[in-house]
């Protein structure tokens, strides 16, 4: 499985923002997905994951109510739309993929991920 994450930027806090992860080599409908994101001197943070089939989500409490995933399965992406961004979401940002059937926002439980993209808010 490949994944490649795009739609990284610089924006100002407060404006919006929205990633795009494509997969490949396997049917997307297949794997729960998930966003992680790390900046400089941190470990990496789970941000929000999603179901299979996109009934379910789940999200980290510093992102609960701004961010959003959704996922196309006939496009074999998945998105995450940032809304009233921080300089504290400034942080490269990786999606991933689990092989498992349900929800995780452990790192150690995905096993694919993407190459990361850049998420730079100022203030």
């Amino acid at each position: 499985v490949q994944l490649q994450a795009s739609g990284g930027g610089l924006v100002q806090a407060g404006d919006s923002l929205r990633l795009a992860c494509a997969a490949s080599g396997r049917t997307a409908s297949t794997l729960v997905m998930g966003w992680f994101r790390q900046s400089p001197g941190k470990e990496r943070e789970f941000v929000g994951s999603i179901s299979r089939s996109g009934a379910s989500t789940g999200y980290a409490d510093s992102v609960k109510g701004r961010f959003t995933i959704s996922r196309d399965n006939a496009k074999n992406t998945v998105y995450l739309q940032m809304n009233s961004l921080k300089p504290d979401d400034t942080a490269v940002y990786y999606c991933a993929a689990a092989l498992s059937i349900r929800l995780s926002a452990k790192a150690n439980e995905y096993n694919y991920w993407g190459q990361g993209t850049q998420v730079t808010v100022s203030s």
